[in-house]
């Protein structure tokens, strides 16, 4: 009896695992010109990271390069008045109205500023707001991209952050 069972439970968990499996590999197959290691990854550099504050004048959608699946930019005026464009992710990963951030927020962005179509930009990895707010998009460590973690790491990683 217990064979049997034993039999069925293993059978359901590999059927179980080829299809989420083949879900998951099958959902990261195309991320539009997001993936790890892409030509839009290389530009973030986490030994390059550097900080700047100023205040969310607004979002924009932005299109990094041709053939890419549109993302989602932060707009913030940093203290010489200038707007910087703050890349944080792919649209189908960031919702803007879902980020906790707002107009005229005051943050603190931590990122790799690049040039890209002739425009200094950061790429974001987290932004912060007062003492207790973070928002994160990328690993400080490496820099990968929440977007490009499995589902179980990307939990692990928002529940450490609250740990923080």
């Amino acid at each position: 009896m217990f064979g049997i069972f034993y039999r069925i439970a293993t059978m359901g968990f590999v059927v179980f695992f080829l299809l989420t499996g083949s879900g998951m590999a099958e959902e990261k197959k195309d991320m539009g010109g997001w993936e790890r290691n892409s030509k839009y990854d290389k530009l973030y550099v986490p030994s390059g990271r550097d900080s700047i504050k100023g205040i969310v004048t607004g979002f924009k959608e932005i299109i990094p390069f041709p053939g890419m699946s549109p993302g989602v930019a932060l707009l913030v005026k940093d203290p010489d008045g200038d707007i910087v464009t703050v890349h944080l992710g792919p649209r189908w990963f960031i919702d803007p109205a879902a980020t906790g951030i707002r107009k005229d927020d005051k943050v603190k962005i931590k990122g790799a500023w690049v040039e890209l179509n002739n425009e200094d930009i950061v790429i974001a990895s987290k932004i912060s707001k007062g003492d207790f707010f973070e928002y994160k998009v990328r690993l400080t460590k490496d820099g990968t991209p929440f977007w490009t973690l499995s589902k179980e790491d990307l939990e692990r990683e928002r529940a450490e952050s609250q740990k923080r």
